[in-house]
Parts: structure tokens; sequence; C-alpha cells
């Protein structure tokens, strides 16, 4: 009877090391089953209705900002450019999105001239005032227009993190501003392998 209870124990203590082996490991913040980020309908930059569907079978990167931003909008798009150049052929399975959250400057035209020079398959998305709070408020992305210093100038405070998607278009890590291009290209070649 001790017998049977001893391998019955092993067997169980062998299956739970090989489930916890199984999950994988992140340098970003893994938020697989976060009841948020679940989508967007807007418009990209050459004024063709886009969802997270459209994309369905890549990781999709969906980073908010605005075109004005003097840092943290380049910033982040010139890293997500540097991490696609680590994961070498495997970059056509990643599309990089960029969400205006200042529609009224950022017109369809004026993302299609900024978004690409970061690298040609980046899309920039907008929508109305409406529908850019309502995604906003789907993926928890705060923003505001803050008053410059001169009459008609603004600037917009917002989050800066970046939202991943898996090919099956659920929502899986936030990489937060500042991360590296070679730990992010690590987080995708996870999500990549199906994990």
């Amino acid at each position: 009877m001790n017998r049977r209870f001893f391998i019955a124990a092993a067997a169980a203590v062998t299956l739970l090391a090989a489930c916890s082996q199984s999950v994988p490991t992140f340098h970003s913040v893994d938020i697989t089953g976060a009841d948020y980020g679940r989508g967007f309908s807007l418009t990209d930059h050459a004024g063709q209705p886009r969802t997270l569907a459209d994309y369905k079978g890549k990781l999709v990167t969906l980073f908010f900002g605005f075109t004005h931003c003097p840092d943290v909008c380049p910033t982040s798009l010139a890293t997500m450019k540097q991490a696609l150049d680590l994961l070498g052929d495997d970059a056509g399975k990643v599309q990089v999105l960029f969400v205006t959250v200042d529609p009224e400057r950022d017109t369809a035209e004026l993302l299609a001239n900024y978004v690409p020079k970061f690298d040609p398959s980046f899309v920039g998305l907008r929508g109305d005032l409406a529908a850019t709070q309502a995604v906003a408020k789907e993926y928890k992305v705060f923003y505001q227009k803050v008053a410059g210093s001169t009459a008609g100038q603004y600037s917009m405070d917002h989050s800066a993190g970046t939202y991943v998607h898996d090919a099956e278009g659920r929502l899986r890590l936030f990489i937060r501003h500042g991360e590296t291009p070679q730990n992010i290209a690590d987080d995708l070649k996870v999500l990549l392998a199906g994990r």
C-alpha cells in the first residue's frame, strides 16, 4: 500500500514539474488571460477599416502615441524596428501597429508619412475622437491633452507601453517602455513558437 502511494506521489510530482516547465517566461509583463484588450475597430493610414482579426496569424504589437511626440513614441517605434531586425526572417510574422491618441492632428496622411519611416511594414491606425476613446478604454490606456505655452499649441500625455497579441488574437504581453530590443525579440520568439 505504501509503495503504491509513493509511486503515485512521484508520478504527480513529475507531472507538476513537466507542467511548470511548459509555462513560458518573459522579460515583459505576462498578461495572458486579461479581460481587456480584446480588439479594436480603427482605420489604417491608407484609409482601410481595420480590426484585430485582420492580422490573425501574426503577432500584433500595439503602441498608443502621437506623431508630434518628441521622445517616447519615436524611441518605441525605433526599438521595435531593432527587435524585428533581430528576428530575421520571422519578422514577417509580426505586425507593428501605432494607434494615435491625437486624431485631431494625426490625419491618415500624416500617419502614412510618419509610421512607415521606421519600417515599411509598420501601420498607423486612427479613429475619430469617440473611437479613440473607446480603444484607449479597451486597452486601459491613459491619454490627455496638455496645453502648450502659446495659444493653440498642445502636447499629449499618454501611457508608454506596448501590447502584444499572439497569432490567435489573444492579449499576451505588456512591454514596458525602455525594454531592450533583444528582450523584446526574445519574448516575440517565445510567442512565435506557439507558447
